[in-house]
């Protein structure tokens, strides 16, 4: 289990990433949701010890992350948002290469754990094919093959199906669930649906603090009820977005649907929207900005 406890991060310039962050994250896929800016790249940077936070802890079983940095990289897998590889060496021999750097020293382990490693994510067929001619799924799907070598009992993946198309995104998904089934695992993006699909725990990140945190399911009933659709002309957006709380707009067979967020019919032609995890996360994000203001 990893828990967080009023972990606060600010930058030389003054600004405040992280602000009195407290979470407790059990073993299994854990969706952290939050906007860019919120602070969820400077969240997983702390927790894998690449920078110091400004105050708080951080603790892992028995580590002392922020004091025992040394330790928690022994059992860490760290996927980051900007993967870089080597473009000109086979996916072979760069996974060979990083379990060097990891520590197995053993030839013949080696050799077995980067074989099995490839088989897991499904690029043994391309296994002395270069890095640079691999597509955006391929590279992720070897990210998350480096990540495990060692046998990780943490391991952090920071927006890992952004840019993928819908086939590698499934692909790259269904490895992650499998991966999550026995360790600690920390998805962070932006993308809801990812969450929505593997994570039974999760926590919305904005303006630096939790807003939210608990199972998706139990998240999307606090909004039943509350969540009202109507579709109007376009020109008219800017009109309901001062009358109403909206919570998103879109386009429609040419025209505009929106979602808003009201503890009561709010008539005028609404009616009720069956809520999801994007109505969830859209609310707790606005109302952190209009907190802000």
């Amino acid at each position: 289990m990893l828990k967080i406890e009023n972990l606060t991060h600010v930058y030389g310039n003054g600004t405040r990433a992280l602000d009195g962050v407290t979470l407790t994250i059990p073993k299994g896929m854990f969706g952290l949701l939050g906007p860019n800016g919120a602070g969820k790249s400077t969240l997983m940077r702390s927790i894998a010890t690449l920078q110091t936070p400004t105050s708080g802890s951080i603790q892992f079983g028995d580590i002392d992350v922020v004091r025992e940095p040394e330790k928690l990289r022994r059992v860490l897998g760290y996927l980051p948002q900007d993967f870089g590889v080597y473009p000109r060496v086979s996916a072979y021999d760069m996974l060979n290469h990083m379990a060097v750097l990891k520590g197995i020293a053993n030839g013949r382990e080696r050799k077995a754990t980067v074989e099995a490693l490839l088989q897991q994510v499904n690029l043994w067929p391309v296994r002395g094919k270069a890095l640079a001619g691999f597509s955006g799924g391929m590279r992720q799907r070897f990210g998350i093959a480096q990540a495990l070598i060692g046998n990780p009992e943490l391991i952090i993946v920071d927006e890992p199906t952004a840019g993928l198309d819908p086939e590698e995104r499934n692909r790259f998904l269904n490895l992650l669930s499998e991966v999550g089934e026995n360790v600690v695992v920390i998805l962070s993006t932006h993308i809801v649906e990812d969450v929505t699909d593997l994570c039974p725990q999760m926590a919305v990140l904005a303006g630096g603090k939790i807003q939210l945190e608990g199972a998706p399911t139990e998240l999307m009933h606090r909004l039943d009820g509350r969540v009202w659709r109507r579709t109007i002309e376009k020109a008219e957006l800017a009109d309901f977005q001062k009358r109403y709380n909206v919570l998103s707009s879109r386009l429609l067979g040419g025209r505009t649907l929106i979602h808003i967020l009201s503890d009561e019919n709010p008539g005028a032609g609404f009616e009720p929207a069956g809520n999801g995890l994007e109505d969830v996360y859209l609310a707790a994000v606005g109302a952190s900005r209009r907190a802000a203001a």
